[in-house]
């Protein structure tokens, strides 16, 4: 009997089975493996034996991770503030130009996408440096006496993170004000709103989705990119993903590596559960109005 995978049905039979192996294989399975070795014991023959514990999340209420924890938070939250901050005005201002230019200038921002973020964050580095272009140039205008010392410090981490992470912000917001309806916008108007009243009342509930989503997708990996706090931030500005990193690569303790990084992806799902409640709520409050 001769199967002829030409058929539109056996084609999409070919394509389903081929996306849930490919997800089985290098998604499910390697979490699975994840989730398991969080519950396993320490080993350092081994690296993890078969002996059910709990003491790797314990372990993340010790005060020591903990201040890591808060610490990493609170740099992703002003990285997300500040993505918001730069990002609305611009993703706006798109979304306002001509629709000849629209593409251009998204061409623009997704350019720095082809170039590795790990090669960024040196070129950034080389930027901020005691040496470097931002403090030569501000010595040469007298605008200071003596170098900034940016390097190794929160701030600098900040500045990274922003400079990575930013188009991430701008994209879904363009997204979300791209597909305003003007309707609303002319009937406030001509209801007596103000530009600003009509901002705060119109247009920013109605691209309230696309905040959300470009605060997602800031805050979490902004707390998992371990490589810019090494480079810019030092041993005293670390970020989740380096306590990942270094239980894993250099302490050899893969079950804690592992219970780090599921508390992290339960922080990323009750996040994402948080968008899409606040999505179907503010779609109900529209149909209602």
């Amino acid at each position: 009997m001769k199967i002829n995978f030409l058929k539109p049905q056996n084609v999409k039979c070919v394509i389903i089975i081929t996306v849930i192996t490919w997800l089985s294989l290098f998604v499910l399975f390697p979490n699975l493996m994840v989730i398991i070795m969080s519950f396993m014991t320490s080993n350092e023959e081994n690296l993890a034996s078969f002996t059910f514990t709990f003491n790797n999340y314990y372990q993340l209420i010790n005060p020591l991770y903990a201040e890591v924890v808060w610490h990493s938070l609170n740099m992703a939250i002003i990285t997300t503030i500040i993505c918001l901050l730069l990002g609305y005005p611009f993703a706006f201002i798109l979304a306002k130009l001509p629709e000849k230019i629209q593409p251009i200038m998204l061409f623009l921002l997704i350019i720095p996408f082809w170039t590795n973020s790990l090669i960024r964050i040196y070129g950034l580095k080389g930027f901020i440096g005691a040496k470097g272009l931002l403090n030569t140039l501000l010595l040469n205008l007298g605008i200071i006496e003596k170098p900034l010392r940016l390097m190794f410090t929160q701030q600098a981490v900040i500045i990274g993170l922003v400079y990575i992470l930013l188009p991430f912000m701008i994209l879904p917001l363009y997204s979300s004000i791209e597909k305003l309806d003007k309707n609303y916008i002319e009937a406030a108007r001509d209801l007596g709103a103000s530009r600003l009243q009509c901002f705060i009342k119109v247009i920013l509930p109605l691209t309230t989705p696309g905040i959300i989503a470009g605060c997602l997708l800031v805050i979490l990996p902004a707390m998992g990119m371990f490589y810019v706090s090494d480079l810019l931030g030092g041993a005293k500005n670390l970020l989740v993903g380096n306590v990942i990193k270094d239980q894993i690569l250099r302490m050899r303790d893969w079950p804690f590596g592992s219970a780090t990084s599921i508390c992290l992806t339960l922080v990323m799902g009750i996040l994402l559960f948080i968008y899409f409640r606040a999505g179907k709520l503010l779609n109900k409050k529209v149909e209602l109005e």
